[in-house]
């Protein structure tokens, strides 16, 4: 199985000087394609910090990250754009749907950035709608949605262009118990069926416990990392 991120040496300080903060000491890792990983650690460990770097949202003072083979530090931000637009997926806590566009029209957005035709976005858009149970709502903008159904959206936004990678971060931290392990269920069992690789920062165990490897992160060094098969659990 090919890997699709490996991490090295990553240094993230935010600030300067002495008084700089050191939120990412010296991580290192690999992720091959199609795994469904977990990160997990108390708050200010580092975990979205990480995700960030991860998805080319954020940069590092030290170390090197490939991404799908490429080394994403020396892109420039158009080059970082338009390859976070074609490889990766992208779901946060709040859902970050455009208020003045409506459900269909949120999600078809990737699409239509990476210039595909109006009617070939807007039907996918629709297929993953309805599979999302969401057939009713497709005209409805995101106050007019329960905040269940904006996160459904928000999923299906972020796997309508096929990525590579689909990043999560805390995405059902604003949800109640029963439509947070639906919509995980949603979102592992779309990553599954296509070959997805998923990587989901989160604080609910149950959640992590769905995917097939842990990360922990404390004052951010990586502290274990359980990897879940068929045999139990290897460190």
């Amino acid at each position: 199985m090919d890997t699709v991120i490996q991490a090295s040496g990553i240094e993230k300080i935010y600030g300067f000087g002495t008084g700089g903060l050191r939120v990412l000491n010296d991580v290192s890792l690999s992720i091959d394609g199609g795994s469904i990983v977990s990160i997990v650690g108390p708050s200010g460990a580092g975990k979205s910090t990480l995700l960030n770097c991860m998805g080319c949202l954020d940069g590092f003072q030290s170390g090197t990250m490939r991404i799908l083979g490429r080394d994403v530090s020396g892109l420039s931000i158009e080059d970082l754009s338009g390859f976070r637009n074609r490889h990766l997926g992208f779901i946060f806590q709040l859902h970050n749907l455009l208020p003045e566009f409506t459900a269909l029209e949120n999600v078809m957005m990737p699409l239509l950035i990476r210039r595909v035709r109006q009617a070939d976005a807007r039907k996918k858009a629709l297929a993953l709608l309805e599979r999302f149970n969401l057939s009713e709502r497709t005209d409805h903008r995101p106050p007019e949605l329960s905040g269940g159904e904006c996160q459904r959206i928000a999923v299906a936004r972020a796997i309508v262009g096929e990525p590579d990678i689909v990043l999560a971060d805390e995405p059902t931290g604003s949800l109640d118990r029963e439509n947070s392990r639906n919509l995980a269920r949603i979102l592992l069992d779309l990553g599954r069926e296509n070959g997805t690789t998923i990587i989901i920062v989160t604080h609910d165990r149950e959640i992590a416990s769905m995917t097939e490897r842990t990360i922990s992160l404390v004052d951010g060094r990586i502290i274990d990392d359980i990897i879940v098969d068929s045999h139990g659990p290897e460190h």
